[in-house]
């Protein structure tokens, strides 16, 4: 393996730089003399970020950011730009940052500056601490989020093809505003599935769906769950520029194909081949 396979497969590497400190409510993540060389890197170290937080039981945090001495290459800054705003979205009472080189604190501004969130750039440790000291916990008045949607609205968005051993998910012009909404339609996806006993071929239309930064996180991990328990294999297809871009990042690094095409006769047609691989690997 290359250095970079090593990294991307160990967690311990991973691990070494992601603290938690209960006592203060604080997610420590430790960038400082890393090189996030693509958005594979990116998106390895944040997958992993995202499972530390969901082991602590605890989805509240603040973040404190340490970029001492981090390298950040323009192939990696959209991934790691986005898979940031997600994280934030999702799990931040309030994130600062500390030692940014002048590289990447400028950077880091101008994303500031176009995304409308404020770096909290800090030159040591101890400033940033103070800062995150000031900031209230969020943790005693979580916002419990009401449901937007009833379960007809999801009821009708899922079809069992029992003859081609196809279930049909409609996410088109389908807005997952935050992690109440996903969790509320994989419900729903999970209760069907189970009720037929068996996994199916995934078709999924995502024309005009809408997944925004505060349900990604989320939406990921459920969608991992059920493919790993129900599915025989995942095609998605008409997924608009946003939500296309994203499903690939996440590709990069959870080893799995996005099979990700233009109409539902073309995804079809994959699952076909599919079917094809599973039946000659027995």
């Amino acid at each position: 393996m290359t250095d970079t396979q090593t990294i991307m497969t160990d967690n311990a590497v991973f691990d070494d730089r992601i603290r938690f400190h209960g006592d203060i409510q604080v997610m420590e993540a430790d960038f400082s003399g890393f090189h996030f060389a693509d958005s594979r890197m990116v998106n390895a170290f944040y997958d992993r970020i995202e499972e530390r937080i969901e082991q602590t039981g605890e989805p509240l945090w603040f973040f404190l950011v340490n970029y001492s001495g981090s390298r950040i290459d323009p192939a990696a800054w959209v991934a790691f730009s986005r898979r940031g705003r997600a994280l934030n979205m999702a799990h931040s009472m309030g994130s600062v940052r500390f030692d940014a080189s002048d590289e990447t604190r400028a950077q880091i501004e101008r994303d500031a500056n176009t995304e409308a969130f404020n770096p909290n750039l800090f030159a040591d440790r101890e400033a940033a601490l103070a800062r995150l000291a000031g900031m209230p916990s969020k943790r005693r008045k979580r916002v419990l989020h009401d449901p937007n949607y009833a379960e007809s609205d999801f009821a009708r968005r899922i079809r069992f093809d029992r003859d081609r051993v196809i279930m049909e998910v409609d996410f088109s012009h389908f807005t997952f505003h935050h992690s109440r909404d996903v969790d509320d339609f994989y419900d729903h996806i999970e209760t069907r599935i189970k009720d037929t006993d068996r996994k199916w071929f995934f078709l999924i239309d995502y024309n005009g769906c809408q997944i925004m930064p505060a349900a990604w996180v989320r939406f990921a991990h459920r969608g991992k769950l059920l493919n790993i328990a129900a599915s025989l294999g995942s095609v998605r297809y008409a997924a608009g520029s946003e939500t296309e871009t994203d499903i690939k990042l996440r590709a990069e690094s959870q080893d799995f194909r996005p099979n990700i095409r233009n109409t539902r006769g073309e995804a079809l047609d994959r699952i076909e081949e599919m079917r094809a691989e599973l039946m000659a690997h027995g």
